[in-house]
């Protein structure tokens, strides 16, 4: 029996081998899960089937195979976007051309006579959220990574209780695993008031069965068509400043109004479907901005995507960038393309800063940023240290035109196993006011050299390298 076992473990090993090569998108990765499926198979092929895979099945992306080709309601949309003037027209063939990209990675277009507002910190935030839930008169779309059965999610239920009551319908979505300790007593208040609260599992489905490694980490409230939050809070009063420890909390939501927020509704019914296998009735009439005629995106990625989505996106981003490039990440650990596109937007003279948090909230993730040190320094790029608290923002700031805020890291998780949402905005206006506010973040923060790996003992540069290996499922 134990030789048949042995035998057994070895042949299963070999098997899945095979599909890791033929599956795992980086070289790297096939030949790291083909030597370990062979050798070590005992070990490595549960956790193969637990963490290895970076496909998500059975997830429907509306705007490619339904929503566009076949839903009549996107159709009209994508009528109205031509018809009403609302498409953004760049000028210059660079843009139009960066623009043609950018739609063909979102599946959605450039629309005008949008605005937004930036909400810094969690205060401003949730007053911002409150506020628009309390203007409600059709239906409130919530969806949040973490959602915590404490101050800040009783205020959030009695808020939603109260429209519930009024007659306003409320479709709400929490992440099964990022929202594990959320009670079971929380949910049923919800549900018996007439909240229909489910949970995102990325479990569900025969093929995901095992896959435990995919999060939705998009953070979205949306009323009535009208106004979307979408940025880097959860429902926690962490993200309002009362963590025990890592507190202050920096975070950015961003709140946009205008044709734009139909792209961030779509976005949560393609969630919405997945979990409730349902469409609600929603409003999908474009309306502009009451002020301000922005040109913005909304850009959902996720595992489920035909390509790396997100990836593709920081990958032009950063060959964009002609003057500035300044990238705002808790989680700062990219994999070898997008350190290569940074070392080269510095080596042919843009400003390349990456702000990280010195107090982390994740031991692997912060030992591996040293590992990028050395290589940072050499190109030019500069990376600084968050002193105050913890900084949990994702924010890109491109030249004096380009923005980005959502809830998408830099690092593996977020480019490959995670659903995210970015809201790319292109206005100098609100870039100047990203800027003033990434320029109050630098103050107080610290310049960090590359002596701060080189010169550690080796044992610590040693945990730093094995850390960085471990990126693919930080």
């Amino acid at each position: 029996m134990f030789f048949s076992f042995i035998l057994f473990m070895h042949t299963v090993g070999a098997l899945t081998s095979v599909r890791a090569i033929l599956e795992t998108r980086t070289s790297q990765g096939a030949i790291a899960w083909a030597v370990s499926l062979n050798a070590f198979p005992y070990l490595a092929v549960p956790t193969y089937w637990v963490l290895g895979q970076s496909r998500f099945d059975n997830y429907d992306v509306l705007r490619h195979r339904q929503f566009i080709a076949e839903n009549e309601i996107a159709q009209e949309l994508v009528k109205q976007v031509v018809d009403d003037g609302l498409l953004s027209q760049p000028t210059a063939s660079r843009d139009i051309q960066r623009a043609r990209l950018l739609q063909s990675l979102a599946k959605q277009p450039f629309t005008n006579f949008n605005d937004a507002e930036l909400l810094i910190d969690g205060e401003a935030t949730f007053d911002a959220i409150l506020e628009g839930i309390a203007s409600a008169e059709d239906y409130i779309l919530v969806q949040f990574y973490i959602w915590r059965d404490d101050e800040l999610g009783q205020r959030i239920k009695d808020a939603l209780l109260s429209k519930a009551a009024e007659g306003v319908r409320v479709y709400a979505l929490y992440d099964a695993l990022g929202s594990l300790d959320l009670t079971t007593e929380y949910l049923e208040e919800l549900k018996r008031g007439g909240v229909d609260i489910r949970g995102f599992s990325t479990t569900k489905g025969v093929g995901n069965r095992f896959r435990v490694n995919f999060r939705n980490h998009r953070k979205i409230v949306l009323v009535d068509g009208r106004v979307a939050y979408v940025g880097g809070s959860n429902i926690g009063v962490e993200y309002l400043g009362q963590h025990p420890v890592l507190t202050p909390w920096r975070d950015t939501h961003v709140a946009v109004r205008g044709p734009v927020v139909l792209g961030v509704q779509i976005s949560f019914m393609e969630d919405w479907q997945w979990v409730a296998e349902t469409t609600p009735e929603l409003n999908w009439s474009f309306e502009k901005a009451p002020t301000g005629d922005m040109a913005a995106l909304c850009l959902p990625t996720g595992p489920a995507d035909d390509l790396e989505t997100a990836s593709l996106f920081f990958l032009d981003a950063i060959n964009a960038a002609e003057e500035r490039l300044w990238i705002v990440s808790p989680y700062f650990v990219p994999d070898e393309q997008l350190m290569s596109a940074l070392q080269l937007a510095a080596l042919r003279g843009v400003d390349v800063r990456v702000l990280i948090p010195e107090n982390p909230d994740h031991q692997l993730v912060y030992l591996s940023s040293f590992s990028y040190l050395e290589e940072a320094e050499k190109s030019g790029v500069k990376l600084f240290r968050y002193l105050p608290g913890f900084l949990h923002q994702k924010v890109m700031l491109i030249d004096d035109r380009a923005s980005a805020i959502g809830t998408c890291n830099f690092d593996n998780r977020s480019m490959r196993l995670n659903f995210e949402i970015t809201m790319i905005i292109i206005d100098e206006a609100f870039a100047s006011e990203v800027e003033a506010m990434l320029e109050q973040d630098f103050a107080v923060s610290r310049r960090v050299v590359a002596s701060e790996y080189t010169d550690r003992h080796w044992w610590f540069r040693f945990k730093v390298r094995a850390a960085r290996l471990m990126a693919p499922i930080q």
